[in-house]
């Protein structure tokens, strides 16, 4: 059994972690607010132009449009979404783990990465994969920063240096739940079926033309996408490292309670010694 000491020195230590991990949760917990309010505004939105898109798109051959040309995956670009600060239970490795798949699943491709975030950097900044980072939007995420990262993706694959595209992220679901997602960017892929229901749902009257509408709505669509990729991310880590904190908090508290009662013991133990030696010497000197 340890000495007094040694058990006074860990539940310190424990009830130090505590007040760190309990200070953590508040903090995530307020930031999560925020953030989920943010992403439920966005959702809507963009599933609501995406709808408009279908719509416009329906009589037309979209595949022509630049955006929408299916090549032959030479060369693939990833987009790994992580986050600056760990300390949030799996969402980090989720997404690693994930693009790892994504790189397994196409080994007839040259794959590049765009990391997002310092987490994904480290991660893989011993390969020759990177192409570029970001780790500065967490500092001051908004449209327009979004916008940058989206333009510069939009370039490059017109400029035919990616054949496709793939944003991999954390969806938030809620506090408790994010799933690891990976979608594709670009080529805008829409199926047949959601095409024909989105199609269904009116007749419009479109001025300018069509084409015209679909040149403005399609990149305006996918920075919407960009930014709903971040949101979901930033919320998914806020509630992610709640959840974690709040699991160490708890473990931490069922941890110093132990020690507690170790404690207790061992000094009642000592306590229990320390009167036993007075008893026997007492009865020896009355001897």
């Amino acid at each position: 059994m340890a000495n007094l000491k040694e058990l006074r020195n860990r539940i310190t230590s424990i009830s130090s972690t505590m007040q760190i991990t309990s200070a953590m949760k508040m903090v995530s917990a307020a930031k999560l607010k925020k953030a989920q309010d943010a992403i439920e505004q966005m959702r809507p939105f963009s599933s609501k132009l995406q709808d408009i898109i279908a719509n416009v798109s329906a009589t037309l051959d979209s595949s022509e449009g630049p955006f929408s040309q299916e090549r032959e995956v030479k060369n693939l670009l990833i987009v790994p979404v992580t986050s600056n600060r760990g300390l949030c239970g799996g969402f980090n490795s989720g997404v690693i783990k994930s693009v790892n798949s994504v790189i397994d699943e196409n080994k007839g491709a040259k794959v590049s990465l765009f990391t997002i975030g310092k987490k994904s950097v480290a991660a893989y900044k011993r390969t020759d994969m990177v192409s570029g980072e970001d780790i500065e939007i967490w500092n001051d995420l908004t449209f327009a920063n979004a916008s940058d990262i989206a333009e510069q993706l939009m370039t490059e694959y017109l400029e035919g240096k990616w054949d496709k595209i793939v944003l991999v992220y954390n969806r938030f679901k809620n506090a408790a739940t994010q799933v690891v997602t990976a979608e594709q960017f670009l080529p805008i892929s829409s199926s047949e079926e959601s095409t024909t229901d989105s199609a269904s749902t009116g007749d419009y009257i479109y001025e300018p033309k069509k084409e015209e509408i679909l040149d403005i709505l399609i990149p305006k669509s996918l920075k919407t996408q960009v930014f709903k990729v971040l949101l979901d991310s930033q919320a998914s880590e806020h509630g992610a490292r709640m959840t974690a904190m709040h699991k160490a908090t708890d473990n931490a508290t069922d941890l110093r309670d132990g020690l507690k009662l170790e404690y207790n013991q061992a000094r009642q133990a000592a306590i229990t010694n320390e009167i036993l030696e007075i008893v026997g010497g007492a009865e020896a000197l009355a001897g």
